[in-house]
């Protein structure tokens, strides 16, 4: 059996984002990944993330906020920042981790504004299909390189 590719998904709050996309890669890559993700300034799990990959079969729920020096340790192939505030401040990985980044709309930040949890839901869910087609066509081949095209290509996922 090959081994898995270790990919790490890193946000700044590693609330929402960051756990949709290990949600995603756990469901939809399977064996062929071992995903984690890790805020730069983890703050709690997002009920509305939870909720919203609840709704798509992937349960979140006992995931966690980490920090990411709890995950410095691991030998990432892939480090995937969902978030251009993690981008900006992502540290460099030891070996030979790839970066890409692709950033994602932040659900929270969005849902603010809104009066009604079904319009505040509607943030969740389409940053949450956003996320899926993104790791659906995730490239974890080590030829990828560092281009954000070749480990997630633009073109729609089928």
């Amino acid at each position: 059996m090959e081994e898995r590719v270790k990919v790490l998904f890193l946000c700044v709050g590693n609330s929402c984002r960051s756990q949709m996309a290990e949600g995603w890669a756990r469901h939809l890559l399977g064996e062929r990944a071992e995903p984690y993700s890790a805020g730069v300034d983890p703050g709690a799990l997002d009920l509305r993330a939870v909720a919203v990959m609840g709704e798509s079969g992937v349960d979140i729920s006992g995931h966690r906020a980490k920090s990411l020096s709890e995950v410095m340790h691991v030998p990432f192939d892939l480090v995937v920042t969902v978030c251009d505030r993690a981008q900006e401040s992502c540290p460099l990985f030891p070996g030979r981790a790839r970066a890409v980044h692709r950033g994602f709309d932040d659900p929270p930040r969005l849902a603010a504004g809104e009066t009604s949890g079904t319009a505040a839901l509607a943030h969740y869910r389409r940053v949450r299909d956003e996320i899926r087609a993104f790791v659906a066509r995730l490239d974890l081949t080590p030829e990828a390189g560092n281009n954000p095209e070749s480990a997630a290509p633009t073109e729609p996922a089928p």
